[in-house]
């Protein structure tokens, strides 16, 4: 994280275990590309306490014009 642009602001989220599987919600990695927001999942399988596979789900944060519900994505507020 040393390395990462000032734009980058790490916000721990969900973690859910089940049995092999892991899922690291970093919406909290909510990064600020040319202007736009974006949410990170990590997916990791943990083998005999090894990480052996890794995924990532990335996705664009939705705007307040672009809720459907009018609510965030995540949390209470949408990101400023």
């Amino acid at each position: 994280m040393k390395a990462a642009p000032p734009t980058l602001k790490y916000e721990p989220g969900l973690v859910v275990a089940e049995g092999d599987y892991v899922i690291l919600q970093r919406a909290v990695l909510r990064v600020r590309v040319a202007g736009q927001l974006g949410l990170v999942a990590d997916i990791l399988r943990i083998e005999d306490g090894i990480l052996v596979e890794h995924w990532d789900v990335i996705q664009d944060e939705a705007t307040r014009e672009q809720s459907k519900s009018g609510r965030p994505m995540f949390g209470n507020a949408f990101p400023v």
